[in-house]
Protein backbone atom coordinates (compact mmCIF):
# COMPACT_ATOMS: atom_id res chain seq x y z
CA UNK A 1 0.00 0.00 0.00
CA UNK A 2 1.33 2.89 -1.18
CA UNK A 3 1.24 6.05 2.40
CA UNK A 4 1.78 9.07 0.27
CA UNK A 5 -1.55 11.55 1.11
CA UNK A 6 -3.94 10.83 -1.13
CA UNK A 7 -5.44 13.46 -3.45
CA UNK A 8 -9.08 14.18 -2.04
CA UNK A 9 -11.90 16.39 -3.50
CA UNK A 10 -14.26 18.04 -1.38
CA UNK A 11 -17.41 18.01 -3.43
CA UNK A 12 -19.83 19.85 -1.45
CA UNK A 13 -22.43 19.69 -4.17
CA UNK A 14 -22.77 15.66 -3.72
CA UNK A 15 -21.47 15.95 0.45
CA UNK A 16 -18.82 14.17 -0.25
CA UNK A 17 -15.04 13.40 -0.06
CA UNK A 18 -13.74 12.07 -3.04
CA UNK A 19 -10.78 10.09 -4.68
CA UNK A 20 -9.27 7.63 -6.97
CA UNK A 21 -7.11 4.72 -5.74
CA UNK A 22 -5.48 2.47 -8.50
CA UNK A 23 -7.91 4.03 -10.89
CA UNK A 24 -10.87 2.97 -8.73
CA UNK A 25 -13.28 6.14 -7.13
CA UNK A 26 -13.88 6.03 -3.58
CA UNK A 27 -15.52 8.38 -1.87
CA UNK A 28 -16.69 9.23 2.10
CA UNK A 29 -20.25 10.68 2.15
CA UNK A 30 -21.17 13.36 5.01
CA UNK A 31 -23.98 15.94 6.41
CA UNK A 32 -22.35 19.40 7.47
CA UNK A 33 -24.62 20.71 10.94
CA UNK A 34 -23.71 23.39 12.41
CA UNK A 35 -20.03 23.37 13.05
CA UNK A 36 -20.41 19.04 13.26
CA UNK A 37 -19.44 16.93 10.25
CA UNK A 38 -21.20 13.76 10.55
CA UNK A 39 -19.22 10.53 8.59
CA UNK A 40 -22.50 8.79 7.09
CA UNK A 41 -20.82 6.21 4.36
CA UNK A 42 -17.57 5.01 3.04
CA UNK A 43 -17.75 3.47 -0.40
CA UNK A 44 -14.92 1.86 -1.81
CA UNK A 45 -14.54 -1.35 -3.94
CA UNK A 46 -14.27 -4.56 -2.19
CA UNK A 47 -10.55 -4.88 -3.81
CA UNK A 48 -9.16 -1.54 -2.15
CA UNK A 49 -10.53 -1.98 1.18
CA UNK A 50 -8.77 -5.95 1.40
CA UNK A 51 -6.26 -4.02 0.59
CA UNK A 52 -6.08 -1.37 3.89
CA UNK A 53 -6.76 2.01 1.18
CA UNK A 54 -10.00 2.60 3.59
CA UNK A 55 -7.53 3.51 6.67
CA UNK A 56 -5.20 5.89 4.41
CA UNK A 57 -8.32 7.18 3.05
CA UNK A 58 -9.92 7.66 6.22
CA UNK A 59 -6.94 9.54 8.12
CA UNK A 60 -6.27 11.84 5.05
CA UNK A 61 -10.23 13.19 5.70
CA UNK A 62 -9.87 13.36 9.05
CA UNK A 63 -6.87 15.64 8.66
CA UNK A 64 -8.59 17.76 6.30
CA UNK A 65 -11.67 18.04 9.29
CA UNK A 66 -8.96 18.62 11.78
CA UNK A 67 -7.90 21.67 9.43
CA UNK A 68 -11.00 22.86 9.28
CA UNK A 69 -11.10 23.07 13.01
CA UNK A 70 -14.60 21.50 13.02
CA UNK A 71 -16.22 17.95 15.37
CA UNK A 72 -16.43 14.45 13.73
CA UNK A 73 -19.15 12.36 14.14
CA UNK A 74 -18.80 8.93 12.72
CA UNK A 75 -22.43 7.23 11.66
CA UNK A 76 -20.55 4.78 9.27
CA UNK A 77 -19.43 1.42 10.74
CA UNK A 78 -16.42 1.14 9.00
CA UNK A 79 -15.07 4.87 9.85
CA UNK A 80 -16.66 4.18 14.04
CA UNK A 81 -14.51 1.13 13.86
CA UNK A 82 -11.34 3.23 12.77
CA UNK A 83 -11.91 5.54 15.04
CA UNK A 84 -12.99 3.18 18.51
CA UNK A 85 -9.32 1.17 17.10
CA UNK A 86 -7.44 4.66 17.22
CA UNK A 87 -9.66 6.49 20.15
CA UNK A 88 -6.33 8.28 21.57
CA UNK A 89 -4.99 9.96 18.35
CA UNK A 90 -8.61 10.89 17.30
CA UNK A 91 -10.01 11.82 20.55
CA UNK A 92 -10.25 15.44 20.29
CA UNK A 93 -12.16 15.14 16.83
CA UNK A 94 -15.19 13.95 18.46
CA UNK A 95 -18.05 17.03 19.88
CA UNK A 96 -17.94 17.18 23.55
CA UNK A 97 -19.78 14.42 25.45
CA UNK A 98 -19.45 11.95 22.22
CA UNK A 99 -17.53 8.91 22.76
CA UNK A 100 -16.88 6.03 20.49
Amino acid sequence: MNQEALKIIDNEFLRQFETTIKGQKAHIEYSLQERKIFLTKLIMSEDLLEQGYSEQFIVDVFKIIEDRNIRLVPTSPIIAKFMRKNRRKYKSLLPVGITI
